[in-house]
């Protein structure tokens, strides 16, 4: 099953710092994670990634510095501030409540098949 990007969409935001309360990573590394972590059934795209990297820096919620590879293209990694995992966790409880919302609004499978 394929998850359309609509329903991802309003969520960016919260899944890139997520990925970033585990520790400071660069965008191809942060879009492969999410490609692993659902199984290939989400990507987000390199313009929605970057511009919401560009958003949370200017929100004070990521910060953003230039490794030092000494192979390869310099990389840009970003890290999560203070104010980004206070943003995390009020996006988080947001993301909860709004799950618990449509769950009684569309009703569950387990209520379906309770005859509720």
């Amino acid at each position: 099953m394929s998850i359309t990007s609509d329903l991802i969409r309003g969520h960016t935001d919260t899944i890139i710092l997520a990925s970033l309360m585990d520790g400071d990573s660069y965008g191809y590394k942060i879009n492969k994670d999410i490609l692993t972590r659902t199984d290939n059934q989400y990507e987000l795209k390199e313009a929605t990634l970057y511009t919401a990297f560009k958003r949370l820096e200017e929100n004070g919620c990521i910060t953003s510095y230039w490794g030092n590879e000494t192979t390869g293209a310099r990389r840009r990694y970003y890290t999560i501030t203070a104010e980004g995992r206070r943003t995390y966790y009020r996006l988080k409880d947001e993301w909860n409540t709004t799950k618990k919302l449509i769950d009684i609004l569309i009703r569950n499978e387990e209520e379906d098949s309770n005859g509720k």
